[in-house]
């Protein structure tokens, strides 16, 4: 099951689902890409919001409206998820509208895969991504362990040191060939002497995959140190003494944060839909 938390009065970008230069509003658009998922089953959009309520049931997806004071989305997810009869939660942000399908399954999978940890999430290399900066604060890292479990995420480079290219960073060729190139993008990256084991600098991507009773409980715990000083509530996790499991696709989404992040999404998706027509 996968439950994507939408709120109409984001900061940067007030009313940010209901955009609809495509045709659709953004939540739609985000819904199919869940929806198209082998692994998530029911979808539910989770909002505190009429506006955007009504636009989800006009293009027939299923909404529950929540209380409108939670500090997150996951706080969202889980108001919603203590109603429901599930073993693992997806959560998708509202503004993920080019999300693969696959690699939720991926995140699905590696979440069933890993029966001693209660939560998953995604990343990818940094050298994957163009003109992605390891050193800008808004771009999330993780560093994991060999078994593939997040040790830390951070808003630093982590480990110090490395530039997020895997070539500068003197690894060699056969741990450059275990990163997925783009045409195996569900493929984890694994193995003792692979990249991820050697450190190489990852992107968090924020999608989550919960055990359910896990979830509920996450959102009873208290926030934590390291998660306040680094405004990273994945970390209240780790500090309460839970495991992660990151599982490693070879590209990053684009999330829409700001008018100009969904300007270029239109663009994309026009080009994209002109070429398949």
């Amino acid at each position: 099951m996968a439950i994507i938390p939408a709120r109409y009065a984001s900061t940067r970008f007030p009313g940010k689902p209901l955009c609809a230069e495509t045709g659709r509003p953004l939540i739609e658009h985000v819904y199919q890409r869940v929806s198209a998922a082998r692994s998530t089953g029911r979808v539910i959009v989770a909002t505190d919001d009429e506006r955007i309520a009504e636009a989800v049931r006009a293009f027939g997806g299923q909404v529950v409206m929540t209380r409108k004071d939670h500090p997150s989305g996951t706080d969202r997810v889980a108001e919603v998820a203590a109603d429901l009869e599930a073993d693992i939660i997806v959560n998708v942000q509202g503004d993920e509208p080019e999300i693969e399908p696959a690699f939720i399954d991926r995140l699905v999978d590696t979440l069933r895969a890993d029966v001693d940890v209660p939560m998953a999430t995604l990343a990818c290399p940094f050298s994957a991504v163009a003109q992605a900066d390891p050193s800008d604060p808004s771009t999330v890292k993780v560093v994991v362990d060999q078994r593939g479990r997040a040790l830390y995420f951070s808003r630093s480079v982590i480990p110090c040191g490395h530039s997020g290219n895997l070539e500068e960073d003197g690894l060699t060729s056969a741990d450059r060939a275990s990163v997925p190139a783009g045409d195996r993008g569900v493929e984890p990256i694994s193995g003792a002497g692979s990249a991820q084991g050697r450190g190489a600098v990852l992107l968090h991507l924020g999608v989550y995959a919960y055990r359910r009773a896990f979830l509920l409980e996450l959102a009873k715990l208290s926030p934590t140190p390291l998660e306040r000083v680094e405004r990273l509530e994945q970390l209240r996790a780790l500090e309460h003494g839970y495991s992660i499991a990151v599982a490693v696709v070879s590209r990053a989404t684009v999330g829409i944060d700001t008018p100009a992040d969904y300007k270029a999404f239109v663009r994309r998706w026009k080009r994209k839909k002109g070429a398949d027509s």
